[in-house]
């Protein structure tokens, strides 16, 4: 199974910015001292190409980024400050999620160790996305004539905004969205399916509200790819999740939703989401639990 990794190009992010960046550094240290892995099975996410991008972001909006000319207030939304490592780690990202993808469907699965930047908007960034990688990896394999249908399945604490809005209306992409009510982002879009769960909701509501969804997206969408983008932040000891969702009932989330694409046959692409635990290791360890059960998926089924 092949994982791609962008922690070579860490973000320059002041000592008391709240943004955990060293979780990606953390998450490859994890996953390459489990033994489970070969190093070939671990490569380098490529950068995404402009041409790539645009397959969803606005020419503006790739000038803006690419020569330094984001205001301070679409900086502030975005929620990072702008430089030339930036623009590098948020193309590294998203074409992560593009390699990764490419190799679902030759192989069955594979996962970038970042990625699930949900709420990029065609023309503006925004939460710690600069680039919607799902979109951008979606858009590409559909114009490449490898894939007509996908299905994005974001089981982020967050709300997939971006994602919803960029593909409403659209009949060849499914966008299921499970998060918390309450959290951000304050205006919500539409996506196909809305899961809204309350404040403190424990791995029985949250496992209980994510099946039936789940068979409802994969069964509607009738994808040829689906994106899974995992997320941390759910986890009882993340800092903006508020739910409380344990490590193991985070365990049966993944279960859940690689058996199910399993099941169908479903290339998928896992992507890791947000992750912001009071203990950053909370959050690495959740991601680790995400990637060793797409591992164990792809033994199980020989893919």
């Amino acid at each position: 199974m092949k994982v791609f990794r962008t922690d070579r190009f860490p973000l320059p992010l002041p000592p008391q910015h709240r943004f955990p960046a060293s979780k990606y550094r953390l998450l490859v240290e994890r996953v390459l001292a489990s033994g489970l892995f070969a190093p070939e099975d671990i490569e380098e996410a490529p950068p995404a190409s402009d041409e790539e991008l645009l397959h969803v972001h606005t020419l503006e909006y790739l000038q803006k980024l690419k020569h330094g000319l984001l205001s301070e207030s679409e900086q502030r939304r975005i929620g990072l400050p702008w430089s030339p490592e930036m623009i590098e780690r948020s193309r590294r990202s998203t074409g992560g999620t593009l390699a990764a993808a490419r190799a679902a469907l030759r192989d069955g699965i594979a996962v970038n160790l970042a990625g699930g930047t949900h709420h990029a908007f065609a023309d503006f960034g925004e939460g710690f996305c600069v680039f919607n990688d799902s979109a951008v990896a979606i858009r590409v394999l559909q114009a490449e004539g490898r894939i007509q249908r996908a299905v994005v399945l974001d089981t982020d604490v967050h709300q997939g905004n971006g994602t919803a809005k960029l593909f409403q209306g659209d009949p060849n992409v499914f966008t299921l969205s499970i998060h918390g009510a309450k959290n951000f982002p304050l205006r919500k879009e539409q996506s196909d399916l809305d899961v809204e769960l309350p404040d403190g909701a424990t791995d029985e509501m949250y496992l209980s509200a994510l099946e039936p969804a789940l068979w409802e997206a994969l069964h509607r969408s009738r994808a040829d790819l689906a994106i899974f983008l995992s997320g941390a932040d759910p986890h009882e000891g993340d800092r903006f999740g508020r739910l409380k969702l344990t490590k193991q009932g985070l365990a049966q989330r993944d279960a859940m939703v690689l058996e199910a694409c399993s099941r169908l046959g479903l290339a998928t692409a896992v992507t890791m989401g947000g992750g912001y635990g009071h203990d950053i290791n909370d959050s690495v360890e959740v991601y680790f639990q995400t990637v060793k059960a797409a591992l164990e998926w792809s033994l199980r089924w020989g893919r």
